[in-house]
């Protein structure tokens, strides 16, 4: 039975670098079939993990739900893979794309969408867009087992879930919260943070290598920071 993990957060939370590597460490951990899927077509997925890439290696989920159905055959073909990681994918659009490049997908794709993933994949980690209208990300809200909620210790993520925590009430009993240490400062206000969002069961400590990665992109590679690595283990055994 195949496990879907929505990954969500505020604007520049870190959520994504997060969800790829969870997505990497339930691969790692019982090299199991994972998907890494981003619905998000403000900041394409394809731009910034494979930005070395040539545009014909890689592939857009758009095109899938651009069509009248989607069938798993076309969700197989769209997927993006490394040499040293097989059975492991990444979904998602690519960097010249945006909203105006296709139709709105329906429900029905969507729905259709997710039934393949789970026939193709153990555990597929949804990287959620921020902006609740995206019908991707909410239905994927819907559907995940379980929904990691990251936090970062910034007053616009406080901002954010401000004004859009409410829809993670329906949900409460399947959410994960996570807070993520974005930066090296020792002025951040942690404590602050977890007074406000209650429940946090896991700190994601600062990490220079994952910035490296997320520099010179290269987060589809894997990480050495040890502590990093520790902790997003524990995540993905908590969500696993």
């Amino acid at each position: 039975m195949s496990k879907f993990i929505a990954v969500c957060g505020s604007p520049d939370s870190g959520k994504s670098s997060i969800a790829i590597k969870v997505a990497q460490s339930l691969y790692n951990k019982g090299k199991k079939r994972v998907l890494y899927f981003s619905p998000d077509l403000m900041v394409p997925c394809m731009g910034y993990i494979f930005p070395h890439c040539k545009e014909s290696d890689l592939y857009s989920i758009g095109k899938v739900l651009d069509k009248t159905d989607v069938y798993r055959e076309d969700v197989l073909r769209s997927i993006v893979t490394t040499k040293n990681m097989p059975n492991f994918g990444y979904l998602g659009y690519k960097a010249n794309e945006n909203k105006y490049t296709y139709a709105r997908p329906t429900e029905d794709k969507i729905s259709q969408l997710f039934m393949n993933m789970r026939e193709l994949a153990d555990y597929i980690v949804i990287d959620c867009v921020s902006d609740r209208s995206d019908l991707i990300s909410s239905l994927a809200k819907a559907e995940a087992d379980v929904i990691v909620q990251v936090v970062t210790t910034t007053l616009k993520c406080m901002s954010y879930y401000a004004a859009n925590g409410d829809q993670f009430i329906a949900f409460a009993d399947k959410v994960v919260k996570v807070i993520n240490i974005k930066d090296n400062d020792i002025y951040l206000p942690v404590g602050e943070v977890k007074e406000h969002f209650k429940d946090v069961e896991i700190k994601i400590p600062y990490s220079h290598s994952l910035k490296q990665q997320s520099i010179t992109g290269t987060l589809s590679e894997h990480i050495t920071d040890k502590v990093f690595c520790d902790s997003i283990l524990r995540l993905a055994k908590v969500v696993s």
